[in-house]
């Protein structure tokens, strides 16, 4: 029978004490990232120019927090145009070492650069000619000193009060890790349309990759009359196609105007018009916004957040009208 656990006593927190805690720590880390600001340099650019001219992938490897670190800094390279994955050196000594291969670089994580499994696995490393990135603490230490580029994470301290938990030194190396993918995705080249094909499943492949084509309405989904239309014919295409609005096009499907929601607020307060009697080109507005079917869904949440609309015309280069969509399809494909 499990044992009732008794709850535990109310915690006196003392509100000054953890906040000012909270402060320090990021006070000690920030300071650390500025102070590493200024030793990016030769070494910085020698690694670029390994992992640029690297056939391979880029092996990420660390032990511990600096196993944490290097799995963020293996997702971030793969995700900004630098393939890469981790290695768990511990696994590697026992198989895992197959899957790195001559035409990788490694780059390896370590504060202090002594770390038993990362230090095992060296001598295969290196007997392979494989190129060596080590970011430690240290640069006398075992690692750095075998290393072919050696990025200093350095730092005064740890803003752990015990001095005991990796805090400064893994921000430190996400720092640099983060630096390097950013400079190797400019010197790419790498695009806002690279990273959206990488990330297709994600908000932001979705704004980057899906285009109007996309999530328009097409055919006869598209609500359009005629000028000469009555206001009656009007409401009932608007009712019939849910979108709150109507195109108002010529024999040949070109824009003339669109009649919405809002003309018809406007038409039954102007006491000057003759609703039973009036037709739709009396009524529309005239050069309304528009956009075309190869352009950005997110384009169109664009416009109709700076303009404050919720349908849009699709029209093509001749001005004909070949699609509509409205805010609630952005919302369906949630590009807003």
């Amino acid at each position: 029978m499990n044992a009732r656990i008794a709850p535990s006593a109310p915690i006196d927190l003392n509100p000054e004490a953890v906040t000012r805690s909270a402060r320090t720590v990021i006070a000690t880390e920030a300071s650390a990232v500025e102070a590493l600001e200024p030793r990016i340099g030769p070494a910085f650019v020698e690694a670029c120019r390994l992992i640029l001219g690297c056939r391979g992938r880029v092996v990420v490897s660390g032990m511990g927090k600096s196993g944490h670190v290097g799995r963020k800094i293996a997702a971030t390279l793969a995700s900004t145009g630098t393939p890469a994955f981790f290695v768990h050196p511990g696994e590697a000594s026992h198989g895992d070492l197959g899957m790195i291969l001559p035409q990788d670089v490694v780059l390896a994580i370590s504060y202090s650069g002594e770390t038993d499994e990362l230090l095992f696995i060296l001598p295969v490393i290196k007997r392979q000619g494989i190129p060596l990135i080590a970011i430690t603490g240290r640069p006398t230490s075992s690692l750095a000193s075998q290393a072919d580029v050696h990025l200093d994470g350095s730092i005064s301290s740890e803003a752990c009060p015990l001095g005991l938990a990796p805090t400064t030194s893994t921000t430190v190396a996400l720092v640099l890790g983060d630096a390097l993918a950013i400079a190797l995705l400019e010197a790419r080249g790498f695009t806002s349309d690279d990273f959206a094909r990488s990330h297709p499943a994600g908000a932001l492949g979705r704004r980057l990759l899906l285009h109007i084509s996309d999530v328009m309405h097409s055919g006869d989904e598209v609500p359009r009359v005629s000028p000469d239309a009555s206001l009656t014919a009007a409401l009932v295409e608007m009712t019939r196609k849910h979108l709150g609005m109507t195109a108002v096009v010529d024999a040949e499907q070109r824009l003339l105007g669109v009649f919405t929601d809002g003309d018809l607020r406007r038409a039954l307060d102007d006491d000057g018009v003759d609703l039973r009697g009036a037709t739709v080109a009396e009524l529309m507005t005239r050069g309304p916004k528009t956009i075309g079917p190869d352009k950005l869904a997110a384009e169109a949440a664009q416009l109709m957040e700076k303009y404050q609309i919720h349908a849009l015309l699709v029209v093509d280069d001749a001005q004909r009208v070949v699609g509509a969509l409205n805010i609630h399809d952005l919302l369906r494909a949630r590009v807003v």
